[in-house]
């Protein structure tokens, strides 16, 4: 057994196939397929058992593949810390935006990474916020931006950025002093809402509750994108902050209306494992996160909000 076979091994198990694990190894199919026959001949098992769909884990390759992971990880971070002694951060970091963030982020991000680290690799990967969370807490991702997350032993959290929710819909008329609207008028109005575990859904449930008031929940819809689609072809309403519009690519076809009496605000936090310690390559790439959120890296020029 060595590490290359371990990582051969884990990058099979990972993608389920040994075609797509040989393309992104960058070596041939037959030579991944002969180290992983290796290693089962070695250990006197099968780690793997194919199907029509590409390769599964058997609770022997599950066993392997869970210590491989760590395995494979101390090695690398034995190595990053062993760079980072030299001044060169170098290995691989893998960052998970929630996709209204992932919109704005991702190309500053990848250009301020390749400057300042150039012999390191990055991954980005997207998700909810309830999603991102396990992530962090599993060791998948290393840092994440999360919304409101709830308190969670496994994850260390850092506020980065407050933003103000608003009622969305439609832009109407002419550009114009924005009317707030209390959270009594925003049950008025048919809401597109995420489901119950989304962050924001959660807030808005919660401070209703707490006001004696029931939203009004036309349709539930996890995707900002979609909801805004919705709204703009007159299906409902949505809550949202200003970031998200900005990412639309489009921010001028909607209004938004800040909420008030109570003024509700969505904290952005940076995400990192209680557990696991921080690499020198980690502990950097997490200020360039917080310099890019707090500067609005990638932000468009705010359009003019329009009143209803």
């Amino acid at each position: 057994m060595n590490l290359k076979q371990l990582e051969y091994f884990v990058r099979v198990a990972e993608l389920g196939s040994f075609s797509k694990a040989a393309t992104v190894l960058s070596i041939a199919q037959p030579a991944l397929s002969r180290q992983v026959r290796l290693l089962e001949t070695d250990l006197h098992v099968t780690l793997l058992t194919r199907n029509g769909r590409g390769v599964v884990l058997t609770e022997m390759g599950q066993r392997l593949f869970d210590h491989s992971v760590g395995i494979l990880q101390l090695v690398a971070r034995v190595t990053e810390e062993i760079e980072a002694a030299r001044n060169v951060p170098s290995g691989r970091i893998v960052i998970g935006l929630p996709p209204s963030m992932g919109r704005r982020l991702t190309l500053p991000l990848v250009d301020a990474f390749r400057r300042q680290f150039p012999k390191a690799r990055l991954a980005i990967v997207e998700g909810l916020s309830a999603h991102l969370t396990e992530w962090v807490a599993t060791g998948r991702v290393e840092i994440a931006l999360i919304h409101n997350p709830e308190p969670n032993p496994a994850i260390e959290v850092i506020p980065v950025l407050d933003e103000v929710l608003g009622l969305v819909g439609p832009a109407q008329g002419r550009a114009g002093k924005v009317k707030p609207l209390t959270l009594a008028e925003l049950a008025a109005y048919p809401l597109i809402l995420p489901e119950r575990t989304h962050s924001m859904r959660r807030l808005l449930e919660t401070q209703a509750a707490l006001s004696g008031l029931k939203l009004n929940v036309a349709l539930e819809v996890s995707s900002v994108q979609s909801i805004l689609e919705l709204v703009a072809a007159g299906h409902g309403y949505g809550v949202l902050a200003q970031t998200a519009l900005a990412a639309s690519g489009r921010p001028e076809a909607f209004s938004l209306r800040p909420l008030v009496k109570p003024a509700l605000t969505s904290t952005l936090f940076l995400a990192v494992s209680a557990h696991k310690p921080a690499t020198p390559l980690g502990r950097q790439v997490l200020r360039l996160l917080q310099e890019l959120v707090q500067s609005g890296a990638g932000a468009p020029e705010p359009a003019h909000t329009k009143t209803r």
